[in-house]
């Protein structure tokens, strides 16, 4: 019979070393890639989006949203599995990261900006602001320093995509949406830190959390969007109720980010005091 039990009780340090299995470097290798085309299905996603985005009616706007969800979705998850393949030890000759934000500025800012525009929530003849937060997010994604080293989205991260959902579905006056996608696009060049809830951390986890809880709070809004909307509207009452309450975790999200700003600038203050008391004593 085996000791196994004996090893139970002694420390950490001393037991037994457990062999992982090992995959052959041909079955890694095609896991890699396997984990490049899901990334991949994003360009996919997002033609579909085009499509539906293009055809301009209720339901092919709901269509859109959907499909947004569901991008952000592989977004969100092909990370993880990079990680636990090691995808950039595997395939060192193709950059995952070129290819995500090749994704991600269709899935997050030129989809979502384009029915901004067919859906016509801006103001009559104001739709020409569009082109700042399709520049102001082309400038965030080329910043070397986008995401910091201790795990933050420095200056608004460009999720245009909600943006446009709850423009959507909320239908704030257009003067009152003109003014937020402006505000949101200026954001992007003021270096508040913002959560990168994919990075490991206490409060990224509480977040991927309640961001559960949202995205199916999301599902019932889109699921209650009305294929023809009633009295010119995008959403009826019930409809906008949900999406008032899934507004909670946006605002969570921006609240929380702009604490932890506010907290990362008072300590760097108080270093930069420190500094100078140290540099005036004798």
């Amino acid at each position: 019979m085996s000791d196994l039990s004996e090893h139970v009780h002694l420390p950490a340090s001393e037991r037994p070393k457990r062999r992982r299995a090992r995959l052959h470097p041909a079955v890694r290798k095609l896991l890699a890639w396997g984990v490049h085309f899901y990334t991949a299905t994003g360009l996919i996603l997002a033609a579909a989006m085009a499509v539906a985005i293009l055809h301009g009616t209720p339901e092919s706007f709901r269509t859109a949203f959907v499909l947004m969800l569901v991008a952000t979705l592989v977004d969100a998850t092909d990370g993880t599995f990079a990680r636990m393949i090691k995808i950039k030890e595997t395939v060192r000759g193709f950059d995952g990261r070129r290819l995500d934000d090749l994704v991600d500025f269709q899935t997050y800012v030129t989809l979502p900006l384009l029915l901004i525009w067919q859906a016509r929530l801006l103001p009559p003849g104001q739709e020409g602001w569009l082109v700042l937060p399709l520049l102001a997010a082309a400038y965030g994604f080329c910043q070397v320093d986008a995401k910091t080293p201790d795990g933050y989205f420095l200056g608004f991260p460009s999720y245009w995509n909600i943006v446009a959902f709850y423009l959507y579905v909320l239908q704030p006056p257009p003067g009152l949406a003109l003014g937020l996608v402006v505000a949101l696009s200026l954001l992007t060049f003021v270096p508040f830190r913002y959560l990168y809830a994919t990075q490991p951390g206490r409060l990224n986890r509480l977040t991927n959390q309640l961001a559960a809880v949202w995205c199916v709070l999301l599902v019932v809004v889109l699921w209650l969007l009305p294929s023809e909307p009633p009295a010119g509207k995008t959403a009826d009452i019930r409809t906008r109720v949900w999406a008032a309450v899934s507004l909670a975790f946006p605002a969570y999200y921006l609240f929380i980010s702009w604490g932890i700003t506010a907290g990362y600038w008072r300590r760097r203050r108080r270093e930069r005091k420190k500094q100078r008391n140290a540099l005036g004593s004798p």
